[in-house]
């Protein structure tokens, strides 16, 4: 496993939280980012507690986003879609592997749906690499249950996701997707296709409120991984 220091972005937010908590509680280091280092701070406090006493535990800490960004060679963005594009616009992310989880989902009283972005032709992932063109941006993580991830399981029994057009760069997710499920994550294509996982998250809602579950997406016939 390579050691990453990951700045996550909505840290403070159940996503990211549960995120940082995988990422730290299998080695790797994470700085928890929010919209200061005074709402950061108690929350790396809070998963670093959660990790105390274990083993090969990564180290977790609080900063504001810019200096999150700045600490970490991997920066998650796991915020709310509402506000998205200026947040990363705002960001210091060239040179470094952006992976995002943002949904940019709608809610009515028929329950959860997915947003129309660029008029079908865009993501939340496209627009962070159209607003940071020397970054690497990939997306993964979309559809993986906060309350799973916050759990006491070592692993979830699920698969991650990852589509990007750097080869290099969704390597990086699909290792760091390992953290989540014991196992690495899958190449399924290329960042585009982030218009169909992203929304997708809306289907795994709705499932979850009919079943009072917290379901995840197990992709079968690949072979066998390690």
């Amino acid at each position: 496993m390579t050691k990453q220091r990951i700045a996550v972005i909505g840290g403070t937010g159940p996503q990211g939280k549960g995120l940082g908590y995988r990422f730290a509680r299998h080695g790797h280091d994470v700085i928890i980012g929010s919209r200061s280092a005074e709402r950061a701070e108690p929350v790396a406090d809070e998963v670093a507690a959660r990790l105390e006493g274990l083993s090969g535990a990564g180290e977790v800490s609080g900063a504001a986003n810019v200096d999150a960004c700045g600490q970490a060679d991997v920066v998650l963005l796991a915020v709310p879609y509402d506000g998205h594009d200026e947040l990363v616009a705002s960001l210091p992310l060239a040179g470094k592997t952006v992976i995002s989880c943002v949904n940019p989902l709608g809610f009515d009283k028929r329950g959860a749906y997915g947003l129309v972005v660029d008029g079908g032709e865009g993501s939340a992932a496209e627009s962070a690499q159209r607003l940071a063109p020397e970054a690497t941006v990939v997306g993964a993580f979309h559809n993986v249950s906060a309350v799973g991830l916050w759990s006491e399981d070592e692993f979830l029994d699920e698969d991650v996701l990852c589509v990007g057009d750097s080869d290099e760069g969704k390597q990086i997710a699909m290792d760091l997707a390992r953290a989540v499920t014991g196992r690495e994550g899958i190449s399924a294509g290329k960042l585009r296709l982030a218009r169909q996982l992203e929304p997708f998250t809306a289907v795994l809602i709705s499932i979850n409120r009919k079943y009072k579950a917290h379901s995840g997406v197990r992709i079968t016939g690949l072979p066998d991984q390690d």
